[in-house]
């Protein structure tokens, strides 16, 4: 490795650093999160995101010079330390830890830009999914209520590839959203399995605060009678849901979608934007 004498080495996997990371797993601390695999620490370092600490093997030289750089701390280990203290099956030979924490839920129905908002999601690979989606496609931001999963832990972190450090992300609870929202004048759209707007006939302004539920219970009838309008994704005859993480992308791109036909002048889409 290409390290200079400053970096030490870890041999043994019941080091202190070992073991932290690997409580990291499973216990959070508050506002730290759990960074495995190159690419995340490089969208981390990117985004300016803070890095205390990387344990890292030979493939990755380069980027742990560079968190060095920006002030973390970096520790050199073998392959089966490396393994020790990743969560994941198949070490990528970086795992890290990193300063994060959700905004506040303010914050993100300030944003200029359609927000999805995720009621009880509890699987971090959809919630992580859909973060991504969000991040790709323009929205204002996520919101993770009514128990959703953490979008610090670190299969969450993983599955958005990133995103969590480029868009705003907060957690909090139907019952305090829904009216905030309204009171800030954007329109809350439930997404229903059946009997709501076809979501190809709905208009989704910048304003727009599109909730999903999970895919099993989908969202609570008080939620979806509280929404100032309810939606549904037409699927053929015997398909009765969709993956959230799926509804959501499809949400967002025809979002994205009107947004840019408003843009380019096309007609049929004046009124998309002008909520």
């Amino acid at each position: 490795m290409s390290y200079d004498d400053a970096v030490p080495r870890i041999t043994s996997r019941q080091h202190p650093v070992v073991l932290r990371l690997r409580r990291l797993a499973s216990r959070r601390e508050k506002g730290v999160v759990l960074l495995d695999g190159p690419h995340l620490l490089a969208d981390a370092l990117a985004a300016r995101v803070r890095v205390d600490l990387v344990l890292t093997d030979d493939r990755h030289a380069a980027l742990a010079e560079r968190a060095r750089s920006a002030g973390a701390t970096v520790h050199e280990g073998s392959t089966a330390v490396l393994g020790a203290a990743s969560p994941v099956t198949s070490p990528t030979g970086v795992v890290a830890l990193a300063h994060w924490q959700p905004q506040d839920v303010s914050d993100v129905l300030a944003a200029d830009a359609p927000v999805i908002g995720l009621v009880g999601v509890q699987d971090p690979g959809n919630v992580g999914s859909v973060i991504r989606s969000a991040d790709a496609l323009g929205a204002g931001g996520v919101l993770l209520l009514d128990g959703s999963a953490d979008p610090g832990s670190w299969k969450c972190l993983r599955g958005a590839m990133g995103s969590t450090f480029r868009i705003p992300i907060a957690r909090g609870s139907t019952a305090d959203v829904i009216p905030l929202a309204k009171s800030r004048q954007r329109s809350v759209v439930a997404a229903i399995a059946t009997g709501g707007t076809p979501l190809e006939s709905l208009t989704l302004g910048d304003s727009v605060v599109v909730l999903l539920g999970n895919e099993g219970a989908g969202l609570d009838e008080t939620v979806a009678t509280t929404a100032d309008q309810t939606m549904t994704v037409t699927m053929r005859a015997g398909m009765d849901s969709l993956n959230v993480s799926v509804t959501a992308a499809l949400v967002l791109w025809e979002a994205h979608r009107q947004h840019h036909a408003v843009r380019s002048g096309r007609p049929g889409t004046q009124s998309a934007r002008s909520r």
